[in-house]
């Protein structure tokens, strides 16, 4: 098989070309040599080709003897749920995200929902790409299929109490991907004050409005329009395994991730013991930091992904950690990211405070303006790294953690390279000065798009 399907964290491939049923057979008996595991859970996304993946998994997981729990079509999350809580070896979520619908993927997991470290992504890759055989049990596993949800909605209303809060109209929109039955099974579940409206909850794996990516401008005006037409209190779009969310305040205007983290920060630290800790990444840091600090938290900085932030947030034991991407992630839920544990959060924080959404943001966005992420397609990005570094050594402090990082009095820049794409990430923020920030961001483009 071809093994440049794996990358930092998981395996996307095309479908069939490098991404098929024998070798997602391979794949999962790849995570089996690693964990050893006797139990694993399973799932996918809404993509045509997902449920012959997982089927291909599940039958060679059957031979050699490992008993499979089958989610069916689910969020990743919720193989990251399943696997906590049933305290399973490991578990395989097929989906590509927001890849092109002729993508497709594996994300792993080992025990309590733990992420495979290096080495052991290295060790599930260099066993699928061997010539060992397919391991055959003399006693084949059994299948069990999850049929009642209650205990993943449980967990998920667990983190919040809407009983009290004002009324309130959310939008959610799915895309036509997982997250549709999951909104429908937290909308029976919601006070009667608290309206949701879904959009494009219908999973389709054709994407007939296109690949859910909030991430992209050109992906937000469904959101942006849903909100407008409802009088919403705010909106919510997800990617495609719902593993991220993204926020619209009432007015239909995108909140960059970076301010959802400070929020999502407070909301984790207001009934916690001072010097709580909360994880978040050094993309951008100055609105986070001054949120944890005034809600008497203690912040602990990490390098960008999913390995490295929940390892911090088990570590610390940290009832939060943000990346600015989007990704939240939360003790209380097996250290694991979610896309539905920020809104219900939200939801509580509007609610209670008496304000919108746009003016809990407001604060941070004038004191701490931000460039948003800029990505660029570069040939050699070591080269570009290497020439940002020579124009400004010796100017501010150089931060030793994740990228290229310069701090400066009053701006500060991290660009690095993609761990899953092959780009190169800008992010831009100044203490209170718009126009340095468009200044700085030009000057660090054209340092890029040089030579």
């Amino acid at each position: 098989m071809d093994v440049s399907i794996f990358k930092a964290y998981d395996v996307r491939g095309v479908v069939p070309t490098q991404l098929n049923e024998a070798a997602a057979a391979r794949i999962a008996c790849g995570v089996l040599a690693v964990t050893k595991g006797k139990t694993f859970v399973v799932g996918q996304d809404v993509r045509e080709h997902s449920r012959g993946l997982v089927e291909s998994m599940i039958e060679r997981l059957l031979a050699a003897g490992v008993d499979v729990l089958d989610v069916g079509l689910c969020g990743t999350e919720e193989v990251y749920f399943w696997t906590g809580h049933t305290e399973a070896d490991a578990g395989l979520m097929v989906t590509a995200s927001h890849n092109p619908a002729e993508y497709n993927g594996v994300k792993f997991v080992g025990k309590s929902a733990e992420p495979l470290s290096k080495e052991g992504m290295e060790g599930v890759r260099d066993w699928a790409g061997s010539d060992a055989p397919l391991p055959v049990s003399d006693t084949p596993g059994t299948l069990t299929r999850v049929t009642d949800r209650r205990p993943y909605i449980d967990r998920l209303m667990g983190f919040v109490d809407l009983s009290q809060t004002r009324p309130l109209h959310i939008v959610l929109n799915a895309g036509n991907g997982c997250a549709g039955p999951t909104v429908e099974a937290l909308a029976a579940r919601m006070p009667s004050h608290i309206t949701l409206t879904s959009v494009h909850g219908e999973p389709d794996g054709s994407f007939p409005n296109g690949i859910p990516n909030p991430l992209l401008p050109e992906k937000r005006q469904s959101t942006t329009d849903a909100v407008l037409a409802h009088g919403a209190d705010f909106g919510v779009a997800f990617d495609g395994d719902f593993d991220r969310c993204f926020f619209f305040d009432g007015e239909g205007n995108f909140i960059e991730g970076y301010y959802v983290v400070g929020l999502l920060a407070r909301a984790m630290l207001q009934d916690a013991a001072d010097e709580t800790a909360i994880v978040y990444d050094n993309r951008m840091t100055w609105a986070t930091l001054a949120a944890i600090e005034e809600a008497k938290g203690k912040a602990v900085v990490s390098r960008t992904g999913h390995i490295f932030l929940k390892r911090l947030v088990r570590e610390h034991r940290a009832p939060y950690g943000g990346e600015m991407s989007a990704h939240h992630y939360f003790y209380d839920f097996f250290s694991c990211d979610s896309g539905m544990i920020p809104w219900l959060l939200m939801a509580q924080l509007v609610g209670m405070s008496g304000q919108s959404l746009s003016a809990l943001v407001a604060d941070a966005q004038r004191a701490f303006p931000c460039s948003g992420e800029i990505n660029f397609r570069v040939d050699d990005a070591k080269a570009v790294i290497a020439r940002l570094e020579h124009a400004y050594a010796g100017q501010g402090d150089r931060i030793e953690i994740d990228g290229l990082t310069y701090e400066f009095d009053d701006w500060r820049f991290n660009v690095r390279s993609s761990n899953t794409e092959p780009l190169l990430r800008l992010n831009v923020e100044t203490r209170g000065d718009a126009d340095l920030l468009v200044e700085k961001t030009a000057a660090l483009k054209a340092l890029i798009e040089a030579g």
